[in-house]
């Protein structure tokens, strides 16, 4: 599943920040990024809370670089370079005290070029992972919001890979039509990466005009404006999850539909749908779920699940840098 990006890795050696160092998850992981020779790490904490921690989890951690923000020397410069990035929301003294913190101390780092990507939420929410990214990093050019997907994946009876691509799950409560678009054209691009040749399906309750109702509307809409944004792309909705997924319910449904009965990447209407449907494909489908994937900022920055393992960090960590 990883085996692209971390091609990438070794190629082109990266430096991703851990917003919480002394987290025993962050540590375990560490150590095998850098026995792995993957990526040089950066983890924000009291240095000898850090080593402490290690030690006690007898991670070797060795070749990691530790800051802690109420000691870094460059403090001054990255305060000044807030204020400047906040553009008089905040003064230097409310600058000084939200980079106190990890994770707007570990965003900096990667705003100034400190690091190359960003990993956090393991004792964060993803709205304190989040807003720092907003507010330093801020979206890349042609994109007005932060998104996210997730890649399902398992592997089949008969030995082959089956990925998937779904979105939003994660940030955008209730989405507008453009706000939709972005978020299809942005979940196509992370699909690609994971080498998912991207079928893009806008998801509803209704296929082209079976249900009626204002997400319906959305939905067929939204997918207009993609074809019109991105016409190489192949996308179709509104569509339902069966005509979207199933070759025969296609043939009834969704007849001579480019994408339909062979979608690999869902849109949902809102948060409710893919937070719910993502967590579906991984509970009862025994899919495997990396994510969720942030999409839209112009670093790569990417929020755990605070009920996270080592494991799932490792894994993490690859797909951030190697997204870059």
């Amino acid at each position: 599943m990883l085996e692209n990006l971390v091609s990438v890795l070794k190629a082109d050696k990266r430096k991703i920040v851990f917003t919480e160092g002394p987290d025993a998850r962050i540590l375990e992981a560490t150590a095998r990024l850098l026995k792995d020779e993957l990526l040089d790490v950066i983890l924000v904490g009291n240095v000898d809370e850090v080593k402490a921690a290690a030690a006690a989890g007898g991670f070797d951690i060795t070749g990691a670089e530790i800051l802690d923000p109420l000691t870094y020397e460059g403090m001054d410069e990255m305060v000044a370079k807030m204020v400047e990035l906040r553009k008089g929301k905040m003064t230097a003294e409310q600058c000084a005290a939200a980079l106190s913190k990890g994770n707007y101390f570990g965003t900096m780092l990667v705003k100034m070029g400190k690091a190359d990507a960003l990993l956090g939420g393991a004792t964060y929410s993803t709205a304190d992972t989040v807003r720092p990214a907003l507010q330093l990093i801020k979206t890349k050019p042609g994109n007005k919001i932060v998104s996210s997907c997730f890649i399902l994946f398992r592997t089949a009876a008969d030995g082959s890979d089956e990925k998937y691509a779904m979105g939003d799950c994660a940030i955008n409560i209730n989405p507008g039509e453009d706000d939709l678009v972005e978020i299809a054209i942005e979940t196509a691009r992370t699909a690609k990466a994971f080498d998912i040749d991207p079928k893009v399906a806008l998801l509803s309750y209704s296929t082209k005009g079976s249900g009626k109702g204002e997400t319906v509307d959305m939905m067929r809409n939204a997918t207009e404006k993609v074809k019109a944004a991105a016409p190489d792309l192949a996308v179709d909705g509104e569509l339902q999850f069966d005509a979207a997924f199933s070759p025969v319910v296609a043939q009834t449904k969704a007849k001579g539909s480019p994408v339909a009965g062979q979608a690999n990447t869902f849109i949902f209407p809102d948060i409710n749908a893919g937070n719910i449907g993502y967590k579906i494909a991984q509970r009862l489908g025994g899919f495997e779920a990396f994510g969720p994937i942030l999409q839209g900022l112009n670093a790569p920055i990417n929020d755990l699940s605070r009920g996270c393992n080592a494991e799932e960090v490792y894994k993490m960590a690859i797909i951030t840098a190697g997204l870059k």
